[in-house]
């Protein structure tokens, strides 16, 4: 305890001195969202400050190995630092698919060149991957995927496509599910490759949702040669993995808010901060109910989703319950931006004019519909809730 005090101490010390005070502040949209990578761009010189010195310091992945780009910190120096964090609203200085997805995939089932070449990078925010696994046939029933990997010896051939590719336009690698084998169950013959969206026969086509923003694309690979050694795991073996990589991507969806920017702030900060939460709003005692009880669920599902993963660290993973945190914490976000149209009334449907934001609202509103689909469509997830983590009878 004396340790772990004499730790909080220094830790707090150098937060101090080293989180610039723009990085206190609330995400105010998109671009004070920092996803690095070779195409990306600072908004501002704090920004790019506090990426640096978090990464140098291990701190964007605090509990990785040190010799990977980490930390090096023990679950509970990093719960501490998590504490620290969050007591000065420090921004994560970094959101990254290669932290939340590919990481521990490749921690668990990397070999030891794969880890030592990929995961400083991504520590480091030097790379941006994005994520092969959805196919226009094969979303929520992903092992019937048909973009293939031909074995050419020292390479393998890659052709097929994949849609709903979040930021695969501005993404510099792809963790990506191909078919190798076609001669057993569709389970089988899949394998995982790693390999980088500058390869020749790479390209991407941005798919514009009805929220007028396009994050999400459909990716066609025309004879892209990826080298075996970006192989990862055993070849056809690729499905344990990518249901490994999907529990820790339920866990990421379910935890954060629906842009990905981080830990969700209350809907009475968020309403107080932008929208002029008063008085007369708070006079409406149902819409008053209604924010007292959504912020209450928040608060139990925060709890939930640290004790869950405390757990997860300790070596029992999160396994099927990944689905209940990623089912629950989307209808929890999908109903905190209904609250926030509530509370705005008919200025919410405002969609262009700088005095409203340009929008931003019904924007976000609009896009965290699609909260119930990516990661795996809500009711596959309670498919999976019911029968591997209740056990009931028939499902």
């Amino acid at each position: 305890m004396a340790d772990l005090e004499t730790f909080r101490a220094e830790a707090r010390t150098w937060l101090a001195e080293n989180c610039p005070q723009e990085m206190r502040e609330p995400i105010r949209g998109d671009d004070d969202v920092v996803w690095g990578g070779r195409k990306g761009q600072f908004k501002s010189e704090a920004q790019r400050l506090w990426l640096e010195r978090m990464g140098a310091k291990g701190w964007t992945v605090p509990e990785w190995p040190a010799a990977y780009g980490g930390g090096g910190l023990s679950r509970e120096e990093a719960k501490v630092l998590s504490e620290e964090l969050r007591a000065i609203k420090a921004r994560s200085p970094l959101s990254s698919f290669g932290i939340w997805m590919l990481g521990p995939a490749l921690l668990k089932y990397g070999n030891e060149a794969q880890k030592l070449a990929h995961l400083p990078p991504i520590a480091r925010g030097e790379i941006r991957w994005c994520q092969g696994y959805s196919e226009p046939g094969a979303g929520s029933d992903l092992a019937s995927l048909r973009t293939s990997a031909e074995d050419m010896g020292d390479h393998y051939l890659v052709n097929g496509s994949k849609v709903w590719t979040s930021y695969a336009d501005k993404a510099d690698w792809i963790f990506c599910l191909v078919r190798t084998d076609n001669s057993g169950p569709k389970h089988q013959g899949i394998s995982f490759l790693l390999f980088d969206m500058a390869s020749e026969g790479v390209s991407t086509s941005p798919i514009k949702l009805i929220s007028g923003s396009s994050p999400f694309c459909q990716t066609f690979f025309d004879n892209v040669k990826v080298p075996k050694e970006n192989l990862m795991g055993t070849p056809g073996k690729g499905w344990d993995i990518a249901k490994y990589l999907l529990t820790h991507e339920r866990d990421m969806i379910g935890g954060s808010d629906s842009t990905g920017g981080g830990q969700r702030d209350s809907v009475s900060n968020i309403a107080k901060r932008q929208i002029g939460l008063d008085a007369a709003i708070l006079a409406d005692t149902a819409l008053r109910t209604d924010i007292s009880r959504h912020e209450i669920n928040a608060w139990a599902f925060a709890l939930t989703m640290e004790r869950t993963l405390a757990e997860a660290k300790q070596g029992q993973g999160t396994g099927a319950l990944s689905s209940m945190l990623k089912y629950y914490g989307t209808e929890l976000n999908k109903e905190r931006m209904e609250l926030l149209m509530s509370i705005r009334g008919s200025d919410g449907l405002t969609w262009e004019g700088e005095a409203k934001g340009e929008g931003d609202l019904a924007r976000s509103w609009l896009r965290s519909r699609a909260n119930s689909i990516e990661g795996g469509t809500s009711e596959v997830q309670l498919n999976i809730i019911a029968k591997r983590v209740l056990a009931l009878p028939g499902a």
